[in-house]
């Protein structure tokens, strides 16, 4: 550890029976239903919670004010103490510091290769310094993993030990290369070449890059990356982001579609199974075709199983971490369309914390989107995002007071880097400033 243990727990709550479960478990019955799927479990009428020691004041202020910060800022020791001293000036008591951005590591002597931008400062350890300079101040580090997203489709690593370079196998396929991919060889250049150029012409659609969520050897991977964070910084938390499909059109690879056929196996009668054998000879999506259900089922188990072995790896070596998780807000699309659970998530204790990423210009659709994501989780189990990105000064102050109305544990900005390079300043005051003070009250 880097730092003492400074003895920060994280109390035992009990969260209140959901508003709306029914809306939930409803429309997913139908979504189920028509998939030949499982509906996806009801949330429960109370569960354990592991929550923030800190209370929401009288005034109804969130107990933790959060900053995302990009990897962009942890390139120089100065802007690393500029962040720090900025979000504290403004009234900020949270950051979620991003060190593992694309497969890569911003902190030393990491699992994965060190991050390109760092490679110039070998000595440097922006976490460490984060770390020193945040508790120092009172302020809470939390360590932000960007889990699937491997890589950007306009520029690879050039590291021979990164993910895309030296393993290519474990990246995820997407349908429309189904048969172009699942005939060659991974290690053939054109096959990372193919991946690339599909991402890139598509970008609109996928972010980048993607490794294969059904990978024991992914899975191992992340798993490895967040223990390794745990068991050698003082972090308060880790934050997993991207721990979702891309979409519904991933992942077509040929380990994963291989996986999914011995997943489903037991569960297909003998000649039903007889006739998707044969019919896979010729299509490899044969199972994933004709059982959409189960195929579905096999994606959101994947993404879950990863998601409960972090929180219970961490919990093991230090019940104080808090684990988080960026979600879509809409449970409903985030079930059908990402594989991404979180209700469940919340109602069987794998995660203590999730945070919407409600991001809009439109407050009548923040209120939407928070309102469906409070509703399923709780105001105790969520953190508010807010897209400062989006929006206007006065607009992300408003969408503050939104989530702040519906009980909220926290909020919090999308991004730090934006608000300093971008965010308005009128009178020379700074957006983060302008913001915790109208939005906060500090």
């Amino acid at each position: 550890m880097l730092a003492g243990d400074r003895g920060r727990r994280h109390r035992i709550g009990t969260l209140g029976a959901f508003v709306g479960a029914a809306f939930l478990v409803a429309s997913c019955q139908t979504v189920g239903a028509a998939a030949g799927g499982g509906t996806p479990p009801a949330p429960s009428g109370a569960a354990d919670a592991v929550v923030s020691e800190r209370q929401p004041s009288s005034s109804g202020v969130p107990a933790n004010r959060g900053l995302w910060v990009v990897r962009t800022t942890l390139t120089h020791p100065d802007s690393v103490r500029a962040m720090v001293r900025r979000a504290a000036d403004a009234g900020f008591n949270t950051l979620l510091v991003q060190v593992r951005g694309r497969a890569d590591s911003y902190f030393s002597n990491g699992i994965e290769p060190r991050a390109d931008a760092l490679k110039a400062r070998p000595d440097f350890d922006p976490l460490a310094l984060t770390l020193q300079e945040a508790h120092r101040r009172g302020i809470e580090v939390h360590a932000w993993m960007n889990v699937h997203l491997v890589s950007s489709a306009l520029r690879l690593s050039t590291d021979p030990g990164h993910l895309v370079n030296e393993r290519p196998d474990l990246l995820a396929v997407p349908r429309e290369l189904a048969g172009e991919l699942n005939v060659l060889d991974p290690k053939d250049p054109r096959f990372l070449d193919r991946l690339r150029r599909h991402a890139d012409e598509n970008r609109i659609r996928v972010e980048g890059l993607y490794s294969s969520p059904s990978s024991p050897e992914v899975k191992e991977r992340v798993y490895s990356v967040a223990m390794d964070l745990v068991d050698r910084y003082d972090i308060d938390g880790l934050h997993m982001d991207y721990v979702r499909y891309p979409s519904g059109e991933y992942d077509y690879s040929r380990a994963a579609l291989s996986r999914f056929r011995s997943w489903v196996g037991e569960r297909v009668p003998p000649g039903r199974r007889a006739q998707l054998d044969q019919a896979a000879l010729a299509d490899p999506l044969a199972y994933a075709n004709a059982l959409a259900g189960p195929w579905a089922e096999f994606r959101r188990a994947q993404i879950t199983d990863l998601v409960e072995r972090i929180h219970t790896g961490a919990k093991r070596r230090r019940p104080d971490v808090l684990v988080s998780a960026a979600v879509f807000p809409d449970p409903i699309t985030s079930y059908t369309e990402r594989y991404q659970d979180w209700a469940a998530w919340i109602r069987d204790d794998i995660v203590d914390m999730v945070a919407p990423m409600a991001y809009t210009a439109d407050e009548e659709r923040y209120r939407e989107l928070m309102g469906k994501a409070v509703e399923v989780g709780g105001g105790d189990r969520v953190w508010a995002g807010v897209g400062t990105y989006l929006s206007s000064y006065q607009g992300t102050v408003d969408m503050i007071g939104i989530a702040r109305g519906m009980g909220v544990r926290g909020v919090v900005l999308f991004s730090y880097d934006w608000a300093v390079a971008s965010g308005e300043s009128p009178d020379d005051v700074p957006f983060l400033s302008r913001v915790g003070e109208a939005g906060f009250g500090r």
